[in-house]
């Protein structure tokens, strides 16, 4: 995928992957919770990956992990 912002996704992919692991979710597991393929779930969280996702698959994410949407995209 063309992106003008690879590093936004690289940091996207890396917040979900902390906040899944906090949350004591495998891979496997959380996207199973999230009604996605473990390969989409690799895709994004993966380094150098560029990825994208909805906002629909967001939130669902936040919702699974019990946190805001907005801590997937805050820049720290």
């Amino acid at each position: 995928m063309k992106t003008n912002y690879p590093e936004k996704y690289k940091t996207l992919g890396l917040k979900i992957a902390y906040y899944r692991k906090k949350a004591g979710y495998t891979q496997e597991a959380f996207a199973e919770a999230i009604d996605k393929s473990l390969s989409f779930l690799s895709q994004v969280e993966g380094p150098g990956m560029t990825r994208g996702i909805s906002l629909e698959t967001l939130f669902r994410m936040s919702e699974v992990l019990q946190i805001p949407p907005s801590k997937l995209l805050e820049d720290d």
